[in-house]
Order: C-alpha cells, then sequence, then structure tokens
C-alpha cells in the first residue's frame, strides 16, 4: 500500500480534540470484523473513528451491516424525495450520512458495507486520487469473490438523482461490472482525517431499493443500471455466500493495510452513542433540507 503524504483538504467539519482513546504507532491500522448496528449508530461509529485517527490512535477499517435494513441519505437530499409513511409502516429507518450523494436502502443481508479512516494529511489532497487510492482494496476484495469489476470509465446519465444508484454513474466513485453498478462509495473529509465509506450490493432487492422513495420508480430501470454479487461471482453467484464474500472484503482490507484484528474502546462506544444521541438519531438531523 503507498501513501501520499500531502496538505490536508479544509472542509466546514472539524474533529475535536482531545478524545480519550488509546494512542497508537503511527502508521497503526486496525480492522474491525464485520459487526451489525442500527444506522445511526454506524454513522457515529465513522466519526468516532475519525476522531481517533486525528487525535494518534489507529487508522481503521471497519465491515458492517446494518440492522435492521436501513435507508441513508445523502448530506444535501431534501427529506421530501423520502416516502416517510411507507418507512413508518413497513419499519425502515431513515438515517442522513455526513457524506454527498442519493439515498440508499442497506438491506441487512442484501448489502456488504466498510469504511476506511485515515488521517487527512497521509492521503492526497486531490479527490479523485483518495478515491482511486482507497478503491484498491475493495476492486481487490471483488475480484477474490470472483467478480470482474472496475472503477466505472465513464458517466451515464441519471434516471432518478435522489436514488444513489440511479444518479448518473460517476468514474470518480463507482464500481461496475459492465457498466452495471455494483458499489458506490463517499467520502467525507475533516482538516484531519478522511472517512471513505461505500456498500457492495451482494444481492439485489429491487423493491426494497425504490419503494422507500416518494417518486414512484421503474423496477426495469434499477434492474438495468445494477448487478450484483450473486449475479455475477461465479457461475450465477452460486459459488459464493454472503459470509464468504465478506471474508473476501475483510481479508482483501487486512492485507493492504497490513492490518491487525481490532475492536472499538469503551471509551469510543461511548463517545459513538453521545454523537448518535445528538446528531444521527436525531429527527433535526434526518429530516434536515
Amino acid at each position: 500500500m503507498r501513501w501520499f503524504p500531502t496538505r490536508p483538504v479544509e472542509t466546514a467539519f472539524s474533529v475535536p480534540s482531545g478524545s480519550p482513546f488509546v494512542t497508537a504507532p503511527e502508521g497503526t491500522w486496525r480492522l474491525i470484523a464485520e459487526e451489525a448496528h442500527e444506522g445511526s449508530l454506524n454513522m457515529a461509529l465513522d466519526e468516532v473513528a475519525a476522531e481517533t485517527a486525528a487525535d494518534g490512535g489507529p487508522r481503521t477499517l471497519r465491515i458492517y451491516r446494518w440492522e435492521p435494513g436501513t435507508l441513508s441519505l445523502g448530506y444535501h437530499q431534501p427529506a421530501d424525495t423520502v416516502d416517510w409513511d411507507y418507512c413508518e409502516r413497513e419499519g425502515v429507518p431513515v438515517v442522513r450520512r455526513p457524506t454527498g450523494g442519493g439515498g440508499i436502502y442497506h438491506d441487512f443481508s442484501g448489502d456488504i458495507s466498510y469504511s476506511i479512516v485515515v488521517p487527512a494529511e497521509e492521503v492526497p489532497g486531490d479527490l479523485m486520487e483518495t478515491y482511486e487510492l482507497l478503491l484498491e482494496p475493495v476492486l481487490d476484495a471483488l475480484d477474490r469473490m470472483g467478480v470482474p469489476a472496475t472503477v466505472a470509465e465513464r458517466e451515464s446519465d441519471a434516471i432518478h438523482e435522489p436514488a444513489c444508484y440511479l444518479r448518473e454513474v460517476h468514474p470518480a466513485h463507482d464500481v461496475v461490472v459492465d457498466r452495471r453498478k455494483i458499489s458506490g462509495t463517499a467520502q467525507h473529509r475533516t482538516r484531519e482525517a478522511v472517512v471513505q465509506h461505500g456498500s457492495i450490493t451482494f444481492a439485489r432487492e429491487t423493491g426494497r431499493h425504490l419503494d422507500p422513495f416518494a417518486a414512484s420508480l421503474d423496477h426495469d430501470d434499477f434492474e438495468d443500471r445494477v448487478t450484483s454479487v450473486r449475479e455475477e461471482a461465479g457461475d450465477g453467484g452460486t459459488s459464493i455466500d454472503r459470509e464468504e464474500a465478506v471474508a473476501c472484503l475483510e481479508s482483501a482490507l487486512e492485507e493492504w493495510a497490513d492490518a491487525e484484528a481490532g475492536s472499538w474502546t469503551d471509551a469510543e462506544l461511548e463517545r459513538a452513542r453521545e454523537i448518535e444521541r445528538e446528531q444521527f438519531g436525531t429527527e433535526a438531523w434526518t429530516r434536515r433540507h
């Protein structure tokens, strides 16, 4: 793995200093194996990982699932693009990410999510270069799953902007198989840290992806635009199950960063619950804009 120390990019976000987390030797990475949390806590844990990295703690690689399945909205996404009655009726939680892009439904079984968190000074200041660098282990993982995925080479027109997988396909952060999207990623930069998180579609659940949106969306459009590990791996995906796919992602991340198995400290979990209560778990944050 290679790093490009540069001047970090400044944004409107900042990481508080003085966090009570254990420091680690420079360059230390930890891999937190797949765990399941509510969406609001998953987003809070990414913020905590950024605080930890900024304060001299380990850089974090994590794999996680959403329990229950959750609709995550992009930072700037208007709240009125969501069918709130449907989400309440069907028990679909909604959370707003600190990253941009459209909304995406993270199915408990059909989605594999990950985050890569690193001090800002250790990655390129150029956004495209950072995406390219941090997508390396994801492409390696998909290759291990038997999926011939690549970063998109050119843009495709948007079908429905509020839906992540129906937005324009972008060469910076979309991973495709024959121009059909299988993984998307987004980046959140503070002055001190970078969080790049994304999800891999293991099994395509068309209705679950589209029904939480206020607009009536065509299932055929979605299936023409989106594919999955189950569809692409080996003989129609029959050669790999979700557990094996997760293991491929964990091993690719671990080897890429020379990471060690790790876990959250008690202080980090306490801090994550605080962030969840004050931000990601609140109606004011979720329904903003």
